[in-house]
């Protein structure tokens, strides 16, 4: 039987990415998002949750994410969902939710941007999907 593990996020980036480069070359960016569930209690009480996110993106894409993207900047991702168990220095078990994108779409501008990308300008297609 198939599986599937394909995750959706509209968020927001909680520090400009930091991109770097493996031993062969590729280049990989990482990036720290936010999601925000706002709801009311059954006491009429209005309440928050907030996930966070680290996103991975590889290639071409990581790149123009690097550059382009920073931080308070809406994006969309798909991609596929990770859970990163280890145990903190205070000897608490942590858990971190770790995305690989497939795909990133920039929805809006930080604060102040200069230049953004045009839509024809991302080229999803470039990513690897073996990181």
């Amino acid at each position: 039987m198939a599986t599937l593990n394909k995750l959706i996020l509209i968020g927001h980036l909680g520090a400009d990415p930091e991109m770097r480069y493996t031993a062969d070359g590729k280049s990989v960016t990482s990036f720290r998002m936010a999601t925000t569930h706002r709801f009311t209690t059954s006491k009429g009480e209005a309440r928050e949750e907030t996930d966070w996110f680290r996103v991975t993106v590889w290639g071409r894409q990581a790149e123009q994410c690097n550059q382009y993207l920073k931080k308070g900047q809406q994006v969309y991702v798909e991609g596929r969902l990770h859970a990163r168990e280890w145990q903190a220095q205070d000897g608490q078990n942590r858990t971190s939710l770790e995305v690989t994108a497939n795909s990133v779409v920039f929805l809006g501008r930080p604060s102040g941007a200069a230049s953004f990308p045009e839509e024809g300008d991302i080229v999803p297609d470039d990513m690897p999907f073996d990181p």
